[in-house]
């Protein structure tokens, strides 16, 4: 529930029992009469208070719900990144050693070219 909403639910609540108050010191009637009518205002503004909460309750639960698949699409694909992320990282290590293997090869290779040619030359 939002902090306007809340603000606005307290509001509603405190204007209700206000304008009861007020209702009841500025009616001419019998003390009977306000009494019932005090009943049937205090119903009214209970149901009335259940169904914001109702509603709002309502509101809150979606909100959750969304939330919690929120959080599991978002687990779920970090999941699979970390997964991608440690394949590309093995093959990464493959390929490294490798090329490294090549180049130590082609490396030995030169040197020993380079070496046969030295003895041809001298």
């Amino acid at each position: 529930m939002s902090q306007d909403s809340g603000d606005f639910f307290k509001g509603f609540i405190f204007g209700g029992l206000v304008g009861a108050i007020v209702g009841i010191l500025f009616a001419p009637k019998s003390g009977r009469e306000t009494r019932e009518e005090l009943a049937l205002k205090a119903d009214e503004l209970i149901s009335k208070a259940k169904e914001e909460m109702e509603k709002h309750q309502e509101d809150y639960e979606k909100a959750l719900g969304k939330i919690k698949e929120a959080g599991s699409s978002v687990k779920e694909s970090v999941l699979g990144a970390g997964e991608k992320i440690t394949e590309a990282v093995h093959s990464g290590k493959e390929t490294a050693e490798d090329k490294k293997k090549r180049l130590k090869k082609a490396l030995d290779a030169g040197i020993a070219a380079y070496n046969e040619k030295k003895k041809r030359d001298a």
